[in-house]
């Protein structure tokens, strides 16, 4: 699974990825900052999931998800946030998974996992 990792924190996508590289059959694809390089990203790493921090700084994140989805229709989301309380908008806005910053690494990737297993159906 080709992961993108969107996040503004250097040290969480340097965690994420340690996190992710340590896994048979995941391979980090590319790192994004901010939506500008996020939806370069996605255009030139081509990833099958992408990690979005919640947090990401952009105006108006409902619109972040249609475009990642017009770019690349079989991509999945994971939306990131220390935030719960960013969980229902987060799935309104279409992602198909939320993990809490604060849960285990377990959750996250049975939440990778999910998306695989969905993407295979």
């Amino acid at each position: 699974m080709r992961i993108l990792l969107a996040d503004a924190q250097a040290k969480v996508r340097f965690a994420l990825r340690v996190l992710l590289e340590r896994q048979p059959g995941f391979e980090v694809v590319g790192e994004a900052s901010d939506v500008d390089d996020l939806l370069a990203g996605v255009k030139t790493c081509e990833p099958d999931l992408i990690l979005l921090s919640w947090e990401l700084p952009h105006p108006a994140k409902a619109e972040v998800l249609p475009a990642l989805r017009t770019a690349c229709p079989h991509l999945s989301v994971i939306a990131l946030s220390g935030r719960l309380e960013a969980r229902r908008a987060a799935l309104n806005a279409g992602a198909d998974a939320f993990v809490s910053k604060s849960d285990p690494p377990e959750r996250l990737l049975a939440a990778i996992d999910d998306c695989r297993r969905r993407a295979l159906v």
